[in-house]
């Protein structure tokens, strides 16, 4: 789940990481799991779009998990800056259902705004 970039200071190769992609987790900040239980499903389908085939393509800053047998949606943040508007209604939905929000780390963390 780490990226890592490489980039040049005075011929000096430098590395440096930076945070690709949140977790939205399916269970509460209660440790509750959330119901309905194929919410990562509808999340991914209402971010979907129909190519120039006619078939449904899902969002590439959007994809399906299961971490520690729990179902969740990565959430690539270049979202961000390709849709602010999506990203927000996301981070929205994630705070008002109080869904636990994972970085690249796993440490749970406050829903990015």
């Amino acid at each position: 789940m780490q990226q890592l970039k490489y980039f040049r200071t005075s011929s000096i190769l430098t590395m440096t990481q930076t945070n690709k992609e949140i977790i939205i987790e399916g269970n509460t900040r209660a440790g509750k799991p959330f119901r309905p239980s194929d919410w990562v499903d509808r999340m991914c389908s209402t971010y979907a779009t129909f190519g120039e085939d006619r078939k449904l393509k899902y969002s590439p800053y959007l994809k399906p998990r299961v971490v520690n047998g729990v179902r969740c949606l990565a959430v690539d943040l270049k979202l961000k800056t390709v849709n602010p508007e999506g990203f927000a209604q996301l981070m929205h939905f994630a705070e008002e259902n109080q869904l636990n929000v994972l970085d690249d780390e796993g440490n749970s963390i406050a829903v990015p705004q």
